[in-house]
């Protein structure tokens, strides 16, 4: 059974989409703002997203560009705009497809059957990454380097999950905290400065060269770098 997060400010959509939805085996879950969806995402294992563009607070668009800081969970985006430009925005969020209301429930679900099918290869590729012998796998919460297992705390570990998914990619400390912890977490500077340290650590005692790929950015936060350092 797949799980579905249903994001709509109506609960009457939600209803709707629900009721539609549940009797072709998909497990639904209910968020009525961008905020709660957010929450739904870090919590459990979610397989599509239904995003509906006009919400108060936290529009659809914002929502997305939350979610694409933590999670490539496939997203399908729902409103009644249809204009070019709305479309565009919205898959330049990070949106893998574009519904326009009203719409026609066997369409939705044949995107939502198709979406599935083309997004489970790398879904499932993310359960395990493998980097120069380092072996980050979801499944069991294991880090090996050449077989040798790496003991992590849970934040470390998702800490350098993070990392190994999205290489090159720049992480404010704002960003790893709202990915790690949680939008509503009091964690500061400091803790995300500690974990890193530590992580550092453990990876340079087991022999892995630690120090030609994660890097501080000065004034911003960290990032990962896939090859040697004088290239980057």
């Amino acid at each position: 059974m797949k799980t579905i997060l249903l994001v709509d400010d109506e609960t009457r959509m939600l209803d709707l989409l629900c009721l539609y939805l549940a009797p072709y085996d998909f497990r639904c879950i209910k968020a009525e703002s961008g905020k709660v969806a957010l929450t739904h995402i870090k919590k459990e294992n979610v397989d599509i997203v239904l995003l509906d563009v006009m919400m108060p607070e936290m529009d659809g668009w914002l929502t997305c560009r939350k979610i694409r800081e933590f999670s490539d969970v496939p997203i399908i985006m729902l409103t009644a705009r249809s204009e070019t430009a709305d479309v565009i925005k919205g898959l330049k969020y990070g949106a893998d497809d574009y519904v326009t209301k009203p719409f026609q429930e066997a369409e939705l679900l044949a995107r939502i059957e198709a979406l599935l099918r083309r997004t489970s290869h790398s879904i499932d590729h993310h359960h395990k990454l493998v980097f120069n012998g380092l072996e980050w796998n979801e499944e069991t919460v294991e880090l090996k380097f050449q077989k040798q297992l790496i003991p992590l705390t849970p934040k470390e570990f998702a800490l350098i999950g993070l990392f190994l998914k999205s290489p090159q990619k720049v992480y404010s400390r704002d960003h790893l905290v709202t990915a790690i912890w949680g939008i509503n977490s009091n964690i500061d500077d400091r803790t995300i400065d500690s974990h890193i340290r530590n992580l550092r650590e453990k990876l340079r005692n087991a022999g892995f060269p630690i120090d030609n790929h994660l890097f501080t950015v000065w004034g911003i936060g960290y990032k990962w770098v896939k090859g040697d350092p004088e290239l980057h």
